[in-house]
């Protein structure tokens, strides 16, 4: 054994153990002077005595105090070692003198045994049990082996365990039954599993690569071994090369260059004894008796002598059946044969009613096929149909289609109209619902998911204003009050719809105090106690400031109703505005008097959901539309005046004539209908040129015959839609451009448009959060 030496190892800091963090460690923010320390402020060294390097080495299985000693030694403050003794040796007990109390351990240690006393005082060597350690890095090691020899495994069944190994040890007996059907079955079959067992360990018994390979031969019939090769090259005994040495050199004679002469003659003997009948084939008795019997038989051809005839008008040609189908095959496809709950069906229908006189059957082949049973009355049936069945001869007119069609002008004739994109107009984020011009022309607002309402420049797509009505709630609409003696701007978030007068370098401060003027007038209106409504019943709606941030930004006025409003139409005077909110029921249509701070409920009942509603832009008429009807009502006198009945299943949104005497109405199911109010209710005309939902549409307001709307397929349909003012004069409608640039997301295209006041341009909103400017 190797002497003792004296190890300098570095002892971890005590202050450097680290403490759990707490999930408020941030919460104080007192970080002066917690970063300042470092590891080697606080180290400390002792003295360890240590065994041989052998023994070091295979104690243990590395522990985490070794790993902490051997970083130690990466420190370049190594103490000298009289200085690592002198402060080794305080820790050392003082024995009697001569003794070394670690020598004695160290003798009986290797002893390897204890002595005791046993029962009868005598001295008894108790041996410690023998633990070998198998200290190798090679990972291939194999387990131990069970050494009984050829003592049947069955010998065991009593026992714990199953034998033992090299070293004397009891090899256990591996787990079986419940407990290895659960381990095989969470974990995945090794390579090399065959489902056996070990007869002398028990374990299951797996299969190496060479021997999965050497079963795999012996299965498809091959050679166990790869050096054999069943294939081998052939030898090539006779090959194509000519010799240069030929076994004769005799010359090729003529003979077998020119045809047989008596072969040639005899053939042609045989040709004209063919062709003269002399040589028959050979047939069966059978079939030459057959034959001679149809000689004996006589045709007559009914239609030899048929002469061509003129056609005479009376003469029609009785007309054909159609061909036969797959299913009256006798062996038709798989899908023409019926069910067995069709065919009881067919044959509980009445004869009269059956859609087919037969059922298809199938048969294996052609042979097995029965006669046809109605073969008869079938016959009979086609004629009397051919007897009984009145004809008559029409001439057929041979008209041009596209003559039939209206003469309609070229769209280059019908211009000015929008065409190409302008201005894209990016800022908002998610889909963008609603866009309005304002009546001056010179800038846009639109409202979107985000909550946020934002004016632009119509020309330049500057961002010049912009305020967040609402963190959870989507603007649904925005509209700009029609006159322009005012700035005042519209939206609705939710249940609440605000009045706000965004600034702008065009807003002068005349324009903006008689704005603000305007808006203002009502509050002294109902402070005067001059509400309408019935005592002790909730208002329809409330009318009050939305507070100090949003009134810094411009918004005077909140309006909160009932339900979540979709929809605001200004009246052309400016002083009225209609909000629809489709889950509103009763209260779903709402009128507001801007002047008076008031709003109205007009109806008491609705004949279903209200979709959206507009004020006639000449007349005191009211128009409201539900899912399948355009209602008209007169404000003065209060009643129904008409009933428009689209035909839509769902209608979407409609806008009337600058003219008042039409009406354009848009679908969720794809249709475009025009209306002519003085005409009928039904619609004059409809148009189906989108594939998807029409959301909106807009007639043009400043006297160009031109509106358009919006889908869906992401597309924008532009129309020449011209009065005349001729009552007598139908409207010319014609589709003269197709818009495209927004994207459909999940579903959604181009959600609102508006017309520029003087201009042939418009603007859409669509739902890949982009506002565009055509024109």
């Amino acid at each position: 054994m190797a002497p003792r030496t004296v190890d300098r190892k570095r002892k971890a800091p005590a202050a450097a153990a680290p403490e759990p963090q707490s999930d408020d460690e941030f919460q104080d923010g007192v970080f002066e002077g917690a970063l300042s320390q470092s590891e080697s402020d606080d180290e400390d060294f002792e003295i360890v005595v240590s065994d041989d390097d052998d023994e070091s080495e295979s104690d243990g299985e590395g522990s985490d105090e070794n790993d902490d000693e051997d970083d130690g030694f990466l420190s370049e403050d190594i103490p000298s070692d009289d200085e690592a003794i002198s402060k080794g040796m305080q820790d050392v007990e003082i024995t009697e003198p001569g003794v070394d109390p670690k020598v004695e351990e160290k003798e009986e240690e290797n002893l390897g045994y204890k002595t005791e006393k046993d029962a009868n005082g005598g001295v008894r060597y108790v041996y410690e049990e023998i633990d070998p350690v198998y200290d190798s890095d090679d990972s291939d090691a194999q387990g131990p082996e069970n050494t009984i020899g050829d003592i049947p495994l069955s010998f065991y069944d009593s026992y714990p365990h199953i034998g033992y190994d090299i070293n004397g040890k009891k090899i256990m007996r591996p787990a079986a039954g419940d407990a290895l059907q659960n381990l095989l079955d969470s974990i995945e079959v090794p390579r090399g599993w065959t489902g056996l067992t070990d007869i002398n360990t028990g374990n299951p018994l797996n299969l190496t690569d060479e021997e999965l390979e050497l079963v795999r031969r012996v299965q498809m019939g091959l050679v166990p071994g790869d050096l054999h090769d069943p294939y081998p090259d052939t030898v090539e005994y006779f090959t194509g090369i000519e010799e240069k040495m030929p076994l004769s050199s005799a010359p090729e004679p003529k003979r077998r260059f020119l045809p047989s002469k008596n072969e040639a003659k005899q053939i042609m003997k045989l040709v004209r004894a063919i062709r003269e009948g002399r040589i028959l084939p050979y047939k069966p008795p059978e079939e030459r008796q057959r034959e001679e019997e149809e000689q004996e038989e006589v045709h007559f051809d009914l239609w030899q002598n048929e002469e061509a005839q003129e056609p005479n008008p009376m003469h029609i040609p009785a007309p054909k059946l159609p061909p036969p189908g797959y299913d009256l095959s006798y062996n038709p496809p798989q899908e023409y044969l019926p069910t067995k709950e069709e065919r009881e069906e067919w044959e509980k229908t009445d004869p009269e009613e059956r859609e087919k006189e037969y059922v298809p059957q199938k048969y294996d082949a052609l042979r097995k096929v029965p006669a046809w049973d109605d073969l008869v009355k079938s016959r009979f049936e086609r004629c009397m149909d051919l007897y009984l069945a009145p004809r008559v001869r029409k001439n057929r007119l041979n008209i041009d289609p596209n003559s039939l069609l209206p003469k309609l002008p070229s769209p280059s004739e019908l211009k000015p109209f929008p065409t190409v994109t302008q201005t894209i107009f990016r800022g908002h984020v998610g889909r963008v619902r609603s866009v309005a011009i304002d009546p001056s022309g010179t800038t846009v607002a639109s409202g979107g998911d985000d909550g946020t309402v934002r004016v632009w420049e119509l020309l330049t797509g500057r961002q010049i204003w912009s305020v967040k009505l609402s963190s959870d709630e989507a603007v649904n609409a925005v509209r700009w009050r029609p006159t322009k003696d005012a700035f005042i701007l519209a939206a609705a978030a939710g249940e609440d719809v605000f009045l706000m007068i965004p600034s702008h370098a065009s807003v002068t401060p005349a324009l903006d105090q008689a704005s603000r003027d305007i808006l203002a007038a009502g509050f002294g209106y109902a402070t005067n106690g001059q509400q309408h409504g019935e005592p002790g019943k909730e208002p329809a709606a409330k009318w009050a400031r939305p507070g100090a941030r949003l009134e810094d930004e411009g918004v005077l006025i909140r309006i909160t109703v009932r339900s979540q409003v979709k929809v605001i139409n200004w009246h052309r005077r400016g002083d009225h505005f209609a909000t629809v909110s489709p889950s509103g029921q009763r209260s779903s249509v709402a009128i507001h008097t801007l002047s008076k701070h008031m709003t109205q409920i007009p109806f008491r009942k609705l004949s279903g959901l209200a979709q959206t509603a507009a004020f006639h832009p000449l007349r005191p008429l009211f128009f409201v539309a539900t899912q399948r009807t355009i209602r008209c009502y007169d404000l003065q006198k209060l009643e129904l005046v008409k009933v428009c009945q689209p035909g839509a299943k769902w209608i979407s949104s409609f806008d009337i004539h600058p003219g008042g005497d039409n009406l354009i109405v848009g679908s969720y199911d794809k249709r475009l209908l025009w209306h002519d109010l003085d005409l009928s209710t039904r619609p004059y005309k409809t148009m189906r040129f989108h594939s998807e939902a029409i959301r909106t549409v807009r007639f043009h307001r400043g006297g160009l015959p031109l509106f358009a709307d919006a889908s869906d397929d992401g597309t924008v349909q532009i129309f020449h839609g011209k009065v005349p003012s001729d009552q007598l004069e139908n409207p010319t409608i014609v589709p003269v451009k197709m818009l495209k640039g927004h994207k459909v997301v999940n579903k959604l295209g181009v959600l609102d448009l508006d017309w520029h006041p003087r201009e042939p341009w418009c603007v859409s909103a669509g739902a890949d959060g982009t506002i565009r400017l055509w024109m």
